[in-house]
Order: structure tokens, then C-alpha cells, then sequence
């Protein structure tokens, strides 16, 4: 393979010829082939914004030409629009301060540009006023704030709505309620659905919380918080510019030195994608319980039938979308400790586990994204209930005698339900043997409607 010898502070190195980072990006490359994980392809893009707002800045101040910005943006844009991904290769598994990966972005962003006619040195210029110290904090953060807003929102606001429809739809259906896995009283499958809307609506007003504290940036605080060589002002005028790239209004975190050791805004905002997965992994054990059978099970809902369930039981169909709901909520979930553990180890002035921060909180993001659509898509828009299960699954239930209590008392109901499921009777023939009230009374009383 044809390389060329690029030179850094350690010496020379051979590096691909046909790829535009240098001597650095190279060092990591071969020192840490660790793993299959690549630095997620959002941090990329997340550089690619804050390169240039750190050029804008510079430019502001005196630091860069305006042609040296105006080309080190339109660079960044490419990398945005994807043309360059070949050029990002490092492994999340590197330098706990992420160094490795804002030098790759600052070699590749020096070599195209000096492609162009603008010579600049990756440190001295391209990474003027910054540290890697605040810069991939800094990119975490816008990262993790553009995953929220233009993923997992708008994803989960679809489903929310997949479910309000359903609320219209089934209101006029009174089932069997179920608590500890038993028969309990009835309820309206619509107030069900109500509360699977609200699994999904609560998580995400948590995760509209989070983004305040997630949109505030280490940017300005160069290697310790100190700001050692970034100009005054340089944070708001990165930020300002940054917002006005990315339509999301980011800050300067006013206090560099928690900025730098912190990762508490990524844990909070981690909670609540946790919280969502939680919170869909309950509803998807809902689902695939109602549609349990097709004729040894609860049966009172049905789901689309997507694929073959069984590569031996001919006819099987499974609730595979259920499935991929509750896996990739056990995958979050593990994501939230390793953030968890890694946002306590922030020594001293800097936390070294951001790689692995990036690369669970993006990952979990990624997931919740996908599933919300394709849980919505290929499950809940055809979910349908079974309106004669769900009602005679509700008058062959024993507690309906709930509502008898106020006319015999909760010790005479409990001997009238016992009875019956002693006996194999149902509730009225128990009541009524017992003598506890005549057929009209009963009928009168254990009316469903008048329960919910």
C-alpha cells in the first residue's frame, strides 16, 4: 500500500497515502486495535459543528483569516454531509480524554484544506483557543443534545401518537383489569392505553429537562478550565456560533472546571432515555401477553403477523417486535451503568472515560430511535383488540364481586368468590346460593360500565 511519512512531536510515521489524517490520527490507529467499536459517526459530526464555530470565533478574534475560517468551514460541512467518513477510523477504545479523535478531526480538516490552497498546522490553527480537554466534552454534549432533539423525540412523539389514535379507537371496550398477574377489576382498554402514552410521554418531558443542563459547554475552558490561551469571550462566540449551525441554543457552561471532570448532565440525561426504555419495555410485556395463544393464551389483542415464528412449528408466529423492544431496553439499560461508573471517575481536573460515554449515550439514543419506529410501524399501528375475549373474559372474572362489597360486605364477597371458583360456578349462581341477594339485586349491582 502506498503511504507518505507525516512528522509530529515523536518523529515521523508512514501513513496511507490515500487518506488525509496524519502522524497522530496514525499513532492511535496502530497502538489501539482494541475491539470493533469506531468513535460513533455523531461525534464526528458533532466536531465537524464545533470546528467550525471555533473558527468562526478565532476568525472574530484576529486568531484566523477569514479565508482560513471560510475554508476550514466549508471542510466541516463535507464531513457533516458524510464525504469524508473513511477518514475517521480510531477506536472508541483510545485515550480516555478523546486527544486522539479531535486530532484526527483537526489532521483531516489541515490536509483537505491544505488541498485547497490553505496550508494549516492541525494545532497551532485549527485547534486555536482549544483542548481536547474541552473540545470532546464539548462534542459530547452537542452530540448528545442533537441525538435527543431530532431522534429519540420526534421517534417517541410518533408512537405517542400511534397510541392516542388507539385511545380513540377503544373506548367504548371495558375488559378485565389484571394486578400481581391476577384478575382484578375492569377498566376501559382505552384508560389502558392512556397509560402506555403516558409511559412514553413522561420519559420524553424528562429528556426535554436534560437538554437544558446538556446544551451547556466545556468550550473555552482549554486544558484545565483555566481558559490558558483561548481569548476572553471565545466560549459565547463558539456558542453563538454553534447555535445558529445547529438551530439548538448551546451556552457556555459558566464553571470550566466542573465542565471538564463532570459528566453529570449525560448521566441525567441518560437516566431519562433509561427511564424510556423502562418505560417500553413495559408496554412491549403488555402487548405480548395480550396477544398471547392464538388459542392457549390471553388472546385479547392481535398484532401484525410480520414473519414465521418457528423454523419447526409450522404456522407460528411470534411477537418479534416486542422482543426487539425488550432487548434493546436491557442494552440501554447496561449503557446507563457504564455511564453511571464512568461519570464517577472524573480525577481531578478532567474525566478520562469519555469515549465510552460517547459511545453508550449515542448508542442508547440510536436504539430508542429505532425501536419507537419500528415498535410503532410494525406493531402498534395494526394492533387490534379482540372485543369477544376481552368480553367474556370479563364476566367469567370473580372480581366483580368488588362492587358487591358496599351491599354485603367484604367478607360475604370474598365467601361468594371462593365459592364460585370452588365450584366452577360463576359469581351470580354463588351469590345466589349463598342467598346473599336475589337475581335482581345482583344484576342490578355487578354492572361493569358502572366500575370503570
Amino acid at each position: 500500500m502506498p503511504s507518505r511519512i507525516e512528522r509530529d512531536t515523536m518523529g515521523e510515521i508512514a501513513v496511507p497515502a490515500e487518506h488525509h489524517w496524519g502522524a497522530q490520527t496514525q499513532r492511535s490507529f496502530e497502538n489501539f486495535r482494541i475491539g470493533t467499536e469506531k468513535m460513533p459517526r455523531e461525534i464526528i459530526t458533532a466536531f465537524a459543528f464545533l470546528k467550525e464555530g471555533c473558527a468562526r470565533a478565532n476568525a472574530e478574534f484576529g486568531k484566523l483569516t477569514a479565508r482560513q475560517a471560510d475554508t476550514v468551514a466549508a471542510v466541516c460541512r463535507e464531513i457533516r454531509a458524510g464525504e469524508w467518513d473513511g477518514e475517521f477510523p480510531l477506536a472508541v477504545w483510545q485515550t480516555g480524554s478523546g486527544t486522539q479523535t479531535n486530532m484526527n478531526v483537526n489532521e483531516v480538516i489541515a490536509h483537505l484544506a491544505a488541498e485547497r490552497g490553505v496550508p494549516l498546522h492541525p494545532n497551532d490553527q485549527v485547534n486555536a483557543s482549544q483542548s481536547s480537554n474541552d473540545t470532546f466534552p464539548s462534542a459530547l454534549h452537542i452530540a448528545a443534545a442533537l441525538a435527543v432533539e431530532r431522534g429519540v423525540l420526534p421517534a417517541a412523539q410518533r408512537l405517542s401518537e400511534t397510541l392516542a389514535r388507539l385511545e380513540r379507537e377503544n373506548e367504548d371496550i371495558i375488559k378485565i383489569g389484571r394486578t400481581h398477574l391476577q384478575d382484578a377489576t375492569p377498566l376501559r382498554f382505552s384508560q389502558e392505553i392512556s397509560g402506555w402514552r403516558e409511559l412514553v410521554d413522561a420519559p420524553c418531558r424528562m429528556l426535554r429537562a436534560a437538554l437544558e443542563e446538556l446544551r451547556r459547554l466545556a468550550i473555552g475552558g482549554t486544558a484545565v478550565g483555566t481558559g490558558l490561551n483561548a481569548p476572553g469571550g471565545f466560549d459565547a462566540a463558539v456558542c453563538a456560533a454553534l447555535t445558529e449551525l445547529t438551530g439548538t441554543a448551546f451556552v457556555p457552561d459558566e464553571n470550566k472546571f466542573h465542565a471538564l471532570t463532570s459528566k453529570d448532565a449525560l448521566v441525567f440525561a441518560h437516566g431519562a432515555l433509561k427511564a424510556l426504555a423502562a418505560n417500553l419495555m413495559k408496554i412491549a410485556n403488555d402487548v405480548r401477553w395480550y396477544a398471547s395463544g392464538p388459542r392457549c393464551g390471553l388472546g385479547e389483542v392481535h398484532i401484525p403477523e410480520n414473519e414465521p415464528g418457528s423454523s419447526i412449528m409450522p404456522g407460528k408466529v411470534n411477537p418479534t417486535q416486542c422482543e426487539a423492544v425488550t432487548m434493546a431496553a436491557v442494552q440501554v439499560m447496561g449503557n446507563d451503568a457504564a455511564i453511571g461508573f464512568a461519570a464517577s471517575q472524573g480525577n481531578f481536573q478532567l474525566n478520562v472515560f469519555l469515549p465510552v460515554c460517547a459511545q453508550d449515550f449515542l448508542q442508547s439514543a440510536r436504539l430508542l430511535t429505532d425501536v419507537c419506529d419500528s415498535f410503532r410501524v410494525h406493531c402498534m399501528d395494526g394492533l387490534t383488540a379482540d372485543r369477544e375475549r376481552m368480553e367474556q373474559n370479563l364476566h367469567n372474572s370473580l372480581m366483580l364481586v368488588t362492587c358487591l362489597t358496599p351491599e354485603i360486605g367484604y367478607e360475604r364477597a370474598a365467601q361468594a368468590a371462593k365459592k364460585a371458583l370452588r365450584e366452577g360456578t360463576t359469581l351470580r349462581e354463588a351469590v345466589l346460593s349463598l342467598g346473599l341477594m336475589d337475581g335482581a339485586a345482583f344484576d342490578a349491582a355487578v354492572r361493569p360500565e358502572k366500575m370503570v
